[in-house]
C-alpha cells in the first residue's frame, strides 16, 4: 500500500473525527442554528419547490427537447451577434420572476443547448436580479434613488459580466464555436409559433403561481394577485389543450391529468398548492408513459431535478445554519452584519456583498430585509451591493451553478459578482 495514495483518505478521516469530538452540541446558539437550517428547509420546500421549481425544472426539459441546439446558438451561442445575444440575455428577468434558485434550471437547460458562457451567464444573473415586481417594490419601499440604481445596476451587471466571462475563458469559448460550426441542422418538428405558445404558457404558469401579495390593498399589482390563480388556471387549461393537439399526448390522458386538479381545486378552495401539486404529478405520468417525444421531455425534466435539487435542499440547510431566517439567530450573529455595514467604506461594501452572495433571498424578501437593516444603520451604498449581489447568488445556488459549469468558472462568476457590487454600492453611497 502507498501512503502517497492515502493522505487523502486520511485527513477526510481526521477532519471528521475533529469535527465530531468537538461538535458544540448543547450550546444555545448552535442548537439553535441547527434548528434553523432546518426551519429554513422546511419553509423553502413549503413555498419554492412545487410552485417554483417543478414548473422550472418543466421548462429547462423543454428546452432541452423542443429547442433545437441551431435555435439557441444563433441567438445565445458563441458565434450569435453580440448586442443580440446581450441584449435578450440581459433583459430576461423583467419576464421571469424567479430567485436565484429558480433559474438554475434554465441556465442549465439553455447552456447545454449549446448557449455562449458569456450570454448564459448574463441570463444566469438577469433571471433574479432584474425582477421588474422587485425593482418595483424596492422603489417604493427603500426610495425611487436606490429603485433606479438597482435597475441599471442590475442590467449593466449582466452584460459586463457576461462579457467578462467570455474574455476570462475565450479559448474554451472559441473551441466551442467551432464545435457548432460543424453541428448539423436538426429537423423542425413544429413551427415556431407553436413552440413560442408553448413555452408562454409555461413561463404563465410559473409567473401568476408564484405571484406575491402587495403591501398596498388597491393598484394593478394587487388586483392581479387577487385573481392569480384564475390566470394561472387560464394558462394551464392553455397548456393541456396544446398538450393534446400538437405533442402527440392522448387527449383522454390530458382529461384524466387535469380532472383531479378540477376536484381538488372544487374541494379544497382555500390550498390552492395542492391541485398544483396534483397537477404536476399528472404531467409526470403522462409524459413518462408517453414512447415520443413526451418521455423524452420527462426524462430531460427529471435529469435536472436529480442534479439540481438536492445540492439546493442541502445549501438551503447550510445557509440556514450559518444565517438563520429573517428575524432569526443562526452560528453568525445577526448584530455582527448590522455593525459591519454601516457607513460608506470599501469594506462594509465588500461585507455586504460577500454576505448578500452567500445568503438566501426568496424573491421579494430581500426588501424588507434591507428595511429592517438600513433602520439599524446600514448605509445606502452597502445597501445597493447588497441589492446588486444578493438576490442573484445563493450558496445553494453556487452548488448548483458549480456542478453546471465547474469549480473554476463558478469561482470567477461569484467573485465578479462580488467585486461589481462591491465597486457600484461605494459608487452609490458616495454620490448619496
Amino acid at each position: 500500500m502507498s501512503w502517497k495514495d492515502e493522505w487523502k483518505p486520511l485527513l477526510i478521516i481526521i477532519a471528521v473525527f475533529l469535527t465530531s469530538f468537538f461538535l458544540p452540541i448543547g450550546s444555545v446558539r448552535f442548537d439553535t442554528a441547527i434548528l434553523e437550517g432546518f426551519h429554513l428547509v422546511k419553509w423553502y420546500a413549503r413555498e419554492h419547490v412545487i410552485l417554483c421549481l417543478i414548473p422550472a425544472f418543466f421548462i429547462a426539459g423543454a428546452i432541452a427537447v423542443f429547442i433545437s441546439s441551431a435555435s439557441v446558438m444563433k441567438y445565445l451561442g458563441a458565434k450569435a451577434n453580440k448586442v443580440l445575444a446581450y441584449a435578450v440575455a440581459s433583459v430576461s428577468g423583467t419576464i421571469l420572476a424567479v430567485c436565484s434558485c429558480t433559474v438554475l434550471p434554465l441556465f442549465a437547460g439553455i447552456y447545454r443547448m449549446g448557449a455562449g458562457l458569456g450570454p448564459a451567464t448574463a441570463f444566469l444573473y438577469s433571471g433574479p436580479a432584474i425582477n421588474a415586481l422587485a425593482i418595483i417594490l424596492t422603489a417604493r419601499v427603500l426610495g425611487i434613488e436606490l429603485g433606479i440604481a438597482r435597475a441599471v445596476g442590475a442590467i449593466l451587471f449582466s452584460i459586463v459580466i457576461g462579457l467578462l466571462m467570455h474574455f476570462f475563458f475565450r479559448k474554451e469559448e472559441l473551441e466551442k464555436s467551432n464545435a457548432q460550426i460543424v453541428m448539423p441542422e436538426t429537423d423542425v418538428t413544429r413551427p415556431l409559433w407553436k413552440n413560442a405558445l408553448y413555452f408562454a404558457s409555461m413561463v404563465g404558469i410559473l409567473i401568476f403561481a408564484n405571484w406575491g401579495k402587495p403591501e398596498a390593498t388597491i393598484g394593478i399589482w394587487y388586483s392581479i394577485y387577487s385573481v392569480k390563480w384564475i390566470i394561472t388556471s387560464v394558462f394551464a387549461i392553455a397548456f393541456a389543450v396544446m398538450l393534446s393537439l400538437w405533442f402527440k399526448i392522448k387527449w383522454w390522458q390530458v382529461l384524466l391529468a387535469g380532472l383531479p386538479v378540477l376536484l381538488v381545486s372544487l374541494l379544497f378552495p382555500t390550498s390552492p398548492i395542492a391541485a398544483f401539486a396534483i397537477g404536476a404529478i399528472g404531467l409526470s405520468v403522462i409524459t413518462s408513459t408517453n414512447e415520443d417525444e413526451g418521455g423524452e421531455w420527462f426524462s430531460s425534466t427529471w435529469g435536472f431535478a436529480k442534479q439540481i435539487l438536492p445540492l439546493l435542499l442541502i445549501g438551503v440547510l447550510i445557509a440556514g445554519a450559518l444565517l438563520g431566517r429573517p428575524g432569526s439567530e443562526g452560528i453568525i450573529p445577526s448584530e455582527w452584519v448590522s455593525q459591519a455595514v454601516g457607513g460608506n467604506s470599501l469594506a462594509a461594501n465588500f461585507f455586504a456583498s460577500f454576505a448578500g452572495a452567500f445568503m438566501y433571498f426568496a424573491t421579494l424578501t430581500e426588501v424588507p430585509i434591507l428595511q429592517g437593516l438600513i433602520g439599524n444603520g446600514m448605509g445606502k451604498g452597502p445597501a445597493l451591493a447588497l441589492l446588486l449581489a444578493g438576490p442573484a447568488l445563493s450558496l445553494p445556488n453556487m452548488l448548483v451553478i458549480r456542478s453546471v459549469i465547474g469549480t473554476k468558472k463558478t469561482a470567477v462568476f461569484v467573485i465578479l459578482v462580488i467585486i461589481m457590487a462591491t465597486i457600484s454600492g461605494y459608487a452609490y453611497g458616495s454620490l448619496f
